[in-house]
């Protein structure tokens, strides 16, 4: 089930023209993934830590649809899913509350699970393939 990150865009997400940073876009779906690992119960500071095995992101795309500005207010849809036993992609959908909403990016990562010391690919480990499986 998709999870939903509300934020508001804030002056230091935007560059000179006044419109967000098209990198930080980004980040802030990356705060989303933070948060909805947090809202599932997974520890943050152990799943960031090096415990043996890392989940870098090896492919990202984004697609600009509108500007989002400082002060606009967000609503972040992180919605991922299992590619094979040692990979998932999430989908994240940026919209800017209105009056009306509108979608103002769509953005696509892809994550591998690797262990840190070898680089060979691992199963995604307990809480993170609950998470992954909806579950």
């Amino acid at each position: 089930m998709p999870f939903n990150y509300p934020r508001t865009a804030h002056f230091s997400d935007t560059d000179a023209a006044g419109v967000v940073f098209f990198a930080n876009y980004l980040a802030i779906c990356h705060e989303g993934y933070e948060e909805a690992l947090s809202a599932s119960g997974v520890d943050l500071n152990a799943f960031f830590s090096d415990n043996g095995v890392v989940v870098p992101i090896s492919r990202s795309e984004a697609e600009y649809l509108r500007p989002i500005s400082c002060g606009d207010r967000l609503s972040v849809t992180v919605a991922p899913k299992r590619l094979s036993e040692n990979s998932f992609e999430i989908r994240y959908e940026i919209t800017r509350l209105g009056p009306p909403a509108k979608c103002a990016a769509r953005v696509r990562t892809e994550h591998v699970c690797i262990d840190s010391k070898s680089r060979a690919r691992k199963a995604l480990p307990g809480a993170l393939a609950a998470w992954v499986d909806g579950g």
